[in-house]
């Protein structure tokens, strides 16, 4: 091939070739530069994405509920039977969470036995999912998760903030104690958990945060307002109400007229605060935006005639579930449920209960007995040394039954996710 055609080829191939060559060294700058940018804390991606490994690595984009984390439509979570478990329960450990208050901090208080800690609970023919603390805290970023009701409602609280704790670095998490209220902050998320101490849910003369007794009681039936303010626009209302009503079957409360006290049935008077409750709710409550709960009784194990005939003791010294046979005590009381049941049915928006006496029912082994406190003291040797007098079958120990209480709001949570987040 004569030599002018030769070059002439050599031209128009490297004519050919130039582009791609140039293409590539334009695509080696860009990722550099991207490269360069990515390395940077304020680099768009990792103000999207949130940097992995640093600051916790948390995501800043909306979390995906995927199909096999969420319960099947025919699951009933509330039937079912509890399980032993020692290798994955319990989900905590007392001594790894701070924020426990004595009068749940059983084997700190001196009980021997733990394994109360290790029972799981298991639905019939189909499982919860396991809890799953930083898929919680995605739900709740820049949201307000609120617990409302007594002392029971703060365990449910003190056992939420155990779950998840521990996934937050030191330095990024708080607890206040804004009286009536509790504030947990989870500052990487903008989130909060807290608890609003109202034992009647309507307004009484109980609700100073601790100078109240269940021997002086006086209700408000028909006022909510100085409660409703501090629920207002919270995104997740988590309420309670029941023991206090329980302790005697009348109860002095105003209704109409704030100057005249009345004594009213137990039962009149749940179902006129409830009222009152269910239409502060219609007033203040946005679907769109706002979820709301009520757990129903937490049982009492104060007879063990009731599960163990012949008897005439309480919870202390039980250390295993009732098993083998449904069970419902006499401390829970199926008016009071049923008063509830039809408030929630007559409401205009919607309130999921969340039925957890059944299950709290054959826990007779896991409440605090005589390793709590009364009157904001740890119980004396001579104290515990008389059970039938002292033993609190009442309240629970953490970790233990709140936790599963826990795990199935949890549950509802992720099920609803994509509708209100």
């Amino acid at each position: 091939m004569p030599m002018q055609s030769l070059k002439c080829l050599f031209d128009r191939k490297i004519q050919t070739l130039f582009p791609l060559v140039l293409y590539s060294v334009l695509l080696l700058g860009t990722s550099r530069l991207v490269l360069d940018s990515l390395r940077s804390e304020n680099s768009y991606a990792f103000r999207l994405y949130g940097r992995p490994g640093g600051r916790g690595g948390r995501s800043k984009l909306p979390m995906a509920v995927l199909p096999e984390d969420r319960i099947r439509e025919d699951c009933n979570v509330f039937e079912g039977k509890w399980v032993w478990d020692n290798v994955s329960y319990p989900l905590y450990e007392e001594e790894s969470c701070s924020y426990l208050v004595k009068q749940t901090t059983c084997q700190r208080n001196g009980r021997l036995d733990s394994l109360y800690k290790n029972w799981r609970w298991q639905p019939h023919g189909c499982n919860i999912p396991r809890f799953e603390p930083l898929t919680l805290l995605h739900m709740l970023r820049n949201k307000r998760m609120m617990f409302i009701g007594d002392s029971l409602q703060r365990g449910q609280f003190e056992s939420m903030v155990c779950l998840v704790q521990s996934v937050i670095p030191r330095g990024k998490k708080s607890l206040q104690r804004v009286p009536p209220m509790k504030i947990f902050k989870a500052e990487e998320f903008n989130a909060s958990i807290e608890y609003y101490w109202a034992p009647f849910i309507v307004e009484s003369i109980s609700d100073h945060a601790t100078n109240h007794t269940v021997h002086k009681r006086m209700v408000r039936l028909d006022s909510i307002a100085n409660h409703g303010k501090h629920w207002q626009g919270v995104d997740i209302l988590v309420f309670e109400s029941y023991v206090w009503w329980m302790h005697s079957p009348l109860i002095n409360a105003t209704y109409g007229s704030p100057n005249e006290v009345k004594e009213y049935n137990v039962n009149t008077a749940y179902r006129l605060a409830l009222e009152t409750w269910a239409s502060w709710l219609e007033s203040n409550i946005k679907q769109d935006s706002q979820k709301v709960f009520f757990m129903s009784m937490s049982p009492t194990h104060l007879w063990s005639w009731e599960w163990k005939p012949g008897t005439d003791e309480n919870c202390f010294n039980e250390s295993s579930p009732i098993q083998g046979r449904p069970y419902w005590g006499t401390g829970s009381n199926l008016e009071i449920m049923k008063i509830l049941h039809d408030a929630l049915q007559n409401l205009q928006i919607n309130v999921t209960l969340l039925n957890i006496t059944q299950l709290s029912e054959y826990r007779k082994d896991a409440h605090t007995s005589v390793y709590g406190e009364r009157k904001g003291k740890l119980l004396t040797k001579e104290q515990r040394a008389d059970p039938k007098s002292y033993a609190d079958c009442i309240h629970w120990c953490l970790p233990g039954v709140p936790d599963a209480w826990n795990e199935i709001l949890y549950t509802y949570l992720l099920k609803d996710y994509q509708n209100f987040s």
